[in-house]
């Protein structure tokens, strides 16, 4: 494809986007009412702003997911930090509620506006943002396209780009580099990442490693983690969490062969909790016992399985046994971050279809903080070795808290590669009059 027809190709994405936008409102009233989007702030994802613009220096950030909002966390708070003011955007209700109980108004927290040239050009004429910084790992193309023409600098901090998104964008080469040229900065998670990044048209790159290594343990409510804690007593426990279609059956066949040796309590906890009910219902038709945190169900020496169905309670999960497997990697691919259970202290195992944390993963194996196992029956063996086996637990557990202390570093190597966009933003921000004024915008 030559530069000209990439040129054609993206302009007709714009036009497709204009001619879309009648139907935009209907497709959030849709959502909103499957319960994909707040239905009290769905303007707000037409870029109609719900609070006022403060006076001074304002960075959009942008993060899709809960995964992508806990690991900028710290970021965040070092742009407070420096008194610039933050308006940061997610795409979800679970993401929203994050930001809620974490930063509070620390920040101003939007919905991202959809990517129309309407709700785009609305929310940036509105926010007036001195720079974007985005940690999604999907490229947006009229956003892109929209903070490139008022010259808004575009950086990707704990980037990374997945085999499948790699190859699709190189077979797309010339429209790939008319949009990732218009990064003026990218801060990749590794090196192959970083490769990636420039042979895709970004420039300049540099490496920081995974900001999540640098976040906070997950918290938890310490009277619920006592009460559970209590409920269990002696009982052996084990977790599968963040797990996808096809892991929960797996952790029931697991749970099945162990009981008679160990009668242990299993812990599942789905990546996405509105599939509870069907999870339920799948290991009741099993013959298992279960009990819903959701429901706040009693732990009795009968029960099977607890299923976390709640948000924003991993800490609380993970507290309360010492053994992780992480899903979407034995049933479906990518994996999913391994970082959390390490750093509060569990052995992790995981599946092998894990290309979306390759890092991160051959990091923990290297140094014994986890174990790949290529299906149920591995999987089966190696929670049973960890449950009978103190020292082997606790070794990999040991393990896991040393790969954590090499791993840290990357907020402090991000925050120095921003720092040429950062440092004039914080010298105007704290020569502004400490009175905040609402700005206007249309």
């Amino acid at each position: 494809m030559s530069g000209a027809v990439a040129r054609m190709a993206l302009a007709g994405y714009r036009l497709a986007g204009v001619a879309l936008y009648p139907l935009a409102g209907p497709y959030l009233a849709c959502r909103a009412m499957k319960g994909k989007e707040d239905r009290s702030r769905r303007l707000e994802r037409l870029g109609y702003a719900s609070q006022p613009r403060p006076r001074g220096p304002l960075v959009w950030v942008h993060s899709a997911s809960v995964g992508e909002t806990l690991s900028i966390l710290p970021l965040i708070r070092e742009l407070r930090r420096r008194e610039i003011h933050v308006v940061l955007t997610t795409g979800t209700v679970t993401s929203a509620a994050l930001v809620a109980a974490r930063l509070g108004d620390e920040v101003i927290h939007q919905y991202v506006p959809i990517d129309l040239k309407f709700p785009i050009k609305r929310f940036i004429a509105y926010w007036r943002p001195d720079a974007c910084i985005t940690a999604e790992s999907e490229i947006w193309p009229t956003t892109v396209a929209e903070l490139a023409r008022r010259r808004i600098p575009q950086i990707r901090v704990n980037a990374r780009i997945s085999d499948r998104s790699f190859a699709r964008w190189s077979n797309h080469a010339k429209v790939a580099e008319a949009l990732f040229d218009k990064m003026a900065l990218v801060v990749a998670q590794s090196d192959l990442d970083a490769e990636r990044f420039r042979d895709l048209g970004a420039w300049p790159v540099i490496v920081s490693g995974n900001l999540k290594s640098d976040t906070d343990p997950p918290p938890c409510d310490e009277l619920l983690l006592a009460k559970y804690k209590a409920e269990i007593g002696d009982r052996k426990t084990w977790a599968a969490i963040s797990t996808f279609d096809g892991e929960e059956m797996a952790a029931a066949t697991v749970h099945r062969a162990l009981k008679p040796k160990n009668g242990q309590l299993t812990i599942i906890v789905p990546r996405h909790p509105d599939r509870a009910d069907a999870i339920e219902t799948m290991l009741k038709e099993e013959g298992l016992v279960v009990a819903r945190r959701s429901r706040n169900d009693e732990l009795t020496p009968e029960t099977d399985i607890f299923l976390g169905d709640s948000i924003g309670e991993m800490g609380l999960y993970l507290r309360l046994t010492e053994i992780a497997f992480v899903g979407r990697s034995l049933t479906n691919e990518g994996g999913q971050n391994p970082l959390e259970p390490a750093m509060i202290g569990c052995a992790v195992l995981t599946g092998p279809n894990i290309q979306n944390f390759r890092d991160a993963y051959q990091h923990l194996v290297r140094k014994g903080g986890a174990r790949v196992v290529k299906d149920v029956e591995m999987l089966a063996k190696a929670v049973h070795y960890l449950l009978i086996t103190d020292h082997a637990r606790a070794r990999m557990v040991e393990a896991g808290a040393d790969a954590m202390e090499d791993l840290r570093g990357a907020l402090a190597k991000t925050v120095k590669a921003l720092e040429p966009y950062l440092n004039p933003l914080t010298v105007t921000a704290r020569l502004q009059p400490k009175v905040a004024a609402a700005g206007t915008g249309r």
